[in-house]
């Protein structure tokens, strides 16, 4: 059996994903939508906070994650002020979609 020698070069995370253009564009994505939830988190309420997570963004729609049913009810109720605020800041999402996540047991 014949094996093909490594390369001894070593890229960091950051050099492997700037040389691949679609992971380049998944850390993007990953970041705007970070960006987009620490700008949101203001307008919800403290007790919610913690069980929100940014979701991916695909094309323009964000996906915020939440923990329970009851969180989904009072996010979609703020879905308005949290479109007009990434609107405030230039933030291109056309739409939201809140998705409960439920934990295995």
């Amino acid at each position: 059996m014949s094996t093909t020698p490594r390369s001894s070069t070593v890229f960091s995370m950051e050099e492997a994903v700037g040389a691949a253009p679609v992971l380049a564009q998944l850390r993007d994505r990953l970041a705007l939508s970070e960006r987009c939830l620490s700008l949101v988190l203001p307008i919800i309420p403290v007790t919610l906070r913690a069980t929100i997570k940014a979701g991916p963004i695909e094309n323009d729609q964000w996906c915020l994650l939440v923990g329970s049913a009851a969180a989904s009810t009072k996010l979609r109720q703020l879905l308005p002020a949290i479109q007009a605020t990434l609107s405030n800041h230039n933030i291109d999402i056309s739409a939201i979609r809140i998705k409960v996540q439920t934990t295995s047991r």
